[in-house]
């Protein structure tokens, strides 16, 4: 899975957290998992965000040869939906054959952000939703039935990744110019700037001494984080916050990071970059008061990337193995890196296993990606809701 080096961004979606290793003796959070399926016609389904509703944004896609990271894209064809207490409804489109999302939030009002493509072609050739039809790729705000085209600062293609329940919206946006960064020789690209929309004007964030960026998240006093870089890539992780972009610390050894998420204590989630390409091998990562502390990864995994933190300080993300293979979802509380899957009951360890964790709400949900180990549909990817039971951990 291309998650986000490379400049036509799929943007992060593939790309941790709680619960403290007790003995089986002592009281411990587990898990009631809801299986939530794969739509009709797809082969895959995961459930990227969930509110404090517990209503999940899925995204349904075809084309995964399997569960590497550098398979899933590009994908045949995807489409976003929601799924609010077991009802499903497609998000639509704005004239084009895929919707998809980088996390794509979906606030508590129930107003999902995104991508979709248009029936346009690209001017220029570029193909920023990522399905290799070079269709031009719009930011969209769903709400109240309907998918709406964000404006972008004057380029053709943008993303919308987060929404936050006072209706501010980021992601990215190309400004009509060409990346001045890239590489002579390198295919039309056009500068994609980090914006913050609001009341539906974009407004470009700033990006320091970068010439691109992406917000990828926004807490409800506003901040934002994502990263900037250089020709669309990945270069460090930054907040904005009153105008201004901060980076925030790496490992000091010059490979930079991504700030995939928040909460409104200011925590923020991500990874950062132990080699030089910042891809594969990455530790997942929050910052606290500006200050780094790595999480590392699992045991026996090679990386992880830490993408959903809640206000209680919980922290959610991915593993993946050293054949590239999504292979663990996680949860981060007290010091301790926990394995999601010894959290489920039995029942639900003999027929799925969660390979992605991707955001975790007030109330300790979890939505996220496993794959099925049992049944008509074993090997198949299917979207998951996980919900907090206290109770004994004797399995």
């Amino acid at each position: 899975m291309n998650i986000l080096g490379q400049r036509n961004v799929r943007t992060l979606w593939a790309m941790t957290i709680v619960v403290a290793c007790f003995s089986a003796a002592v009281a411990q959070t587990r898990y009631k998992v809801t299986d939530l399926g794969r739509e009709e016609g797809e082969e895959a389904a995961c459930a990227m965000s969930v509110n404090d509703e517990g209503w999940t944004e899925i995204m349904a896609w075809n084309g995964v040869p399997g569960n590497n990271i550098n398979s899933i894209f590009p994908a045949a064809s995807g489409r976003a939906l929601i799924d609010a207490d077991g009802f499903k409804l497609d998000l639509g489109g704005l004239g084009g054959k895929n919707t998809w999302m980088n996390w794509g939030e979906i606030n508590d009002f129930g107003q999902i952000v995104g991508m979709s493509e248009t029936a346009v072609p690209d001017p220029n050739g570029e193909d920023i939703c990522g399905f290799g039809t070079k269709l031009t790729c719009k930011p969209f705000l769903w709400q109240e039935l309907h998918m709406h085209a964000l404006p972008t600062l004057g380029g053709n293609n943008g993303q919308a990744s987060a929404i936050n329940n006072r209706g501010q919206i980021v992601g990215m946006a190309e400004d009509g110019t060409v990346d001045s960064s890239c590489p002579t020789g390198t295919p039309y690209s056009g500068t994609q700037l980090p914006v913050l929309w609001e009341n539906g004007k974009p407004e470009a964030l700033p990006t320091g001494s970068d010439t691109d960026g992406f917000a990828l998240w926004i807490n409800d006093h506003g901040q934002a984080v994502g990263y900037t870089g250089n020709c669309g890539a990945m270069g460090h992780a930054v907040v904005w916050e009153n105008g201004t972009v901060t980076k925030l610390e790496d490992l000091g050894n010059g490979n930079g990071g991504l700030a995939y998420g928040n909460n409104d204590r200011g925590q923020i989630v991500g990874s950062v970059f132990v080699d030089p390409g910042g891809f594969p091998i990455r530790y997942a990562a929050l910052w606290q008061n500006g200050v780094l502390k790595n999480l590392k990864t699992l045991p026996g995994d090679l990386s992880a990337i830490a993408t959903g933190i809640n206000n209680r300080g919980q922290v959610v993300g991915s593993a993946w193995d050293s054949n590239f293979n999504w292979s663990h979802a996680f949860i981060y509380q007290d010091g301790v890196m926990t394995d999601l899957n010894t959290l489920f009951s039995r029942e639900t360890n003999l027929h799925l296993h969660a390979t992605m964790a991707n955001k975790i709400n007030e109330r300790g949900q979890i939505s996220g990606m496993a794959t099925v180990l049992s049944g008509p549909d074993t090997g198949k990817i299917h979207a998951f809701l996980a919900t907090p039971v206290n109770t004994s951990v004797g399995r």
